[in-house]
């Protein structure tokens, strides 16, 4: 029985309401808001950061390959899924792959692990998808984007979600592409989008989909579809025959946008949140074509889960107070650099300490039981010396031991940068660090971190990540 045993999603703590944007341009506010990733984050760590909600209370040993999809590689020519798979910690002999330039990539990634899974060629495969795109200015694009990212665990163990079979569309048709040398996404007439494209490919998809199990849209307890926007949404549900109050799942748009090839398996993670036994779900995905896919919810879903919920993220956010931060996040407006940003990293360096700077690995001693980050090979307590045992300190929470507001080292969109030293565990392992997605203001000693991954600066042509400390969250603030 192969389906999907653990989920999460990521929505990036900040948010931009759309009067704002549409204010700056003298246009219509399509309302609502969209979800912004904030300016050291991108498709890896947004995808990062979805995997490790997926894997809580998960196998993570167990995991046998990574799939990733998305339309905004950080690398071109370097695989993300194996950064990704070194951040999340899973072990090295591991299966990684990309899924790349496609709106489809997170459900082609989905399909594989399914079919790796189905075949016996991996026994758990974790699916994580995530994208960032960028709308023209003044476009629609603009206000309907957003940023986000979802993560899977295909198995054949302990599944919460069977799979039941999948039908799909391939078209070729120029509507929405990027070139290489694009920093927008292109888009032809919007009808011709709508009608021959989107409308078209997925009612042939979920059409065919429902024919060829014998199924009719009264038999489905949740159709998933992403969509460009409401409107195009309410008409595909509505020629399908879906009663857009009881069997459609909430599209995220309002709250947060259309977050690209994430999007699809971003609201799957939403209907398996408030899924019960012996639910019918559909997904489809368009984009080329579209796909279908069909599952049936097991009695697992009523297990404990540790994920934090997309529920929880929608309420927990920070609100970006003017378009420039946007464009400054976006990097469509060059700031002056901070100190933090001149430095010259070496990737012989980073390869050498990678299990400290990307797995978050410290040494306990197997001496005197000191735990220390980085790692170090000579206790400074006892003075042993490489005695110790790595251990993974990214996912202990912690208390702010004490800090300083540096107001010389930033940029000149977030011109001041907390420095922490936080205490995690109960070993009191403690970490030096930049604090994220945070009111410089607010922080105070004793205030509950945890650690996220972030790029921290570019240099020599490479982007260079480690760990910063982000507040946790248990409410919604403005910035």
């Amino acid at each position: 029985m192969t389906g999907i045993s653990f989920f999460g999603g990521y929505i990036p703590v900040y948010r931009l309401k759309r009067d704002v944007i549409a204010d700056i341009w003298g246009r219509h506010s399509l309302g609502g808001e969209r979800s912004v990733a904030n300016n050291d984050e991108d498709a890896i760590t947004m995808a990062v950061e979805a995997s490790r909600n997926c894997l809580k209370g998960a196998p993570t040993a167990e995991i046998d390959a990574l799939l990733f999809g998305t339309t905004s590689s950080v690398f071109k020519e370097k695989m993300n899924a194996a950064l990704i798979s070194a951040a999340i910690d899973l072990k090295e002999n591991i299966s990684t792959l990309d899924f790349t330039n496609s709106l489809r990539s997170g459900t082609g990634a989905l399909m594989a692990a399914l079919d790796k899974v189905k075949s016996g060629s991996a026994k758990n495969v974790l699916v994580t998808c995530s994208d960032c795109r960028l709308g023209y200015p003044r476009s629609d694009e603009e206000q309907l984007f957003g940023d986000g990212a979802a993560a899977l665990v295909v198995s054949d163990e302990n599944v919460v979600a069977t799979f039941e079979g999948h039908y799909c569309v391939s078209n070729e048709m120029m509507d929405v592409w990027r070139n290489s040398n694009d920093t927008f996404v292109r888009t032809w007439e919007k009808r011709f989008i709508l009608g021959e494209g989107y409308i078209n490919n997925m009612k042939r998809a979920i059409k065919g989909l429902l024919k060829k199990y014998g199924l009719e849209p009264k038999d489905i307890s949740k159709a998933i579809f992403p969509a460009p926007d409401s409107r195009s949404h309410k008409r595909l549900a509505s020629q399908l025959g879906f009663d857009l109050k009881t069997q459609v799942q909430d599209t995220l748009l309002s709250k947060v946008g259309h977050c690209g090839a994430a999007h699809a398996l971003l609201m799957l993670v939403g209907a398996l949140e408030d899924a019960r036994p012996g639910e019918r779900l559909l997904l489809a995905c368009y984009g080329d074509g579209a796909d279908a896919m069909l599952f049936t919810v097991t009695d697992a879903i009523e297990r404990k889960m540790l994920q934090y919920t997309l529920r929880a993220q929608l309420e927990e956010k920070l609100m970006l107070p003017s378009y420039a931060r946007f464009l400054s996040y976006k990097g469509l407006v060059e700031t002056v650099p901070g100190e933090p940003f001149r430095l010259m990293p070496s990737a012989t360096v980073t390869w050498r300490d990678r299990k400290s700077i990307i797995r978050c690995h410290g040494s306990r001693c197997n001496s005197c039981g000191l735990t220390t980050f980085p790692m170090q090979r000579i206790c400074y307590n006892c003075g042993s010396k490489d005695d110790f045992t790595e251990v993974r300190i990214a996912d202990l929470e912690g208390l702010v031991y004490t800090f300083t507001l540096d107001n010389l080292a930033g940029r000149s969109d977030d011109p001041v940068v907390p420095q922490i030293i936080a205490e995690f565990g109960g070993s009191k392992v403690r970490f030096y660090g930049m604090m994220t997605d945070c009111d410089p203001e607010e922080i105070k000693v004793g205030m509950p971190v945890r650690l996220v991954f972030r790029w921290i600066y570019e240099g020599a042509g490479m982007p260079n990540y480690f760990w910063k400390c982000s507040p946790m969250r248990n409410g919604g603030n403005d910035l």
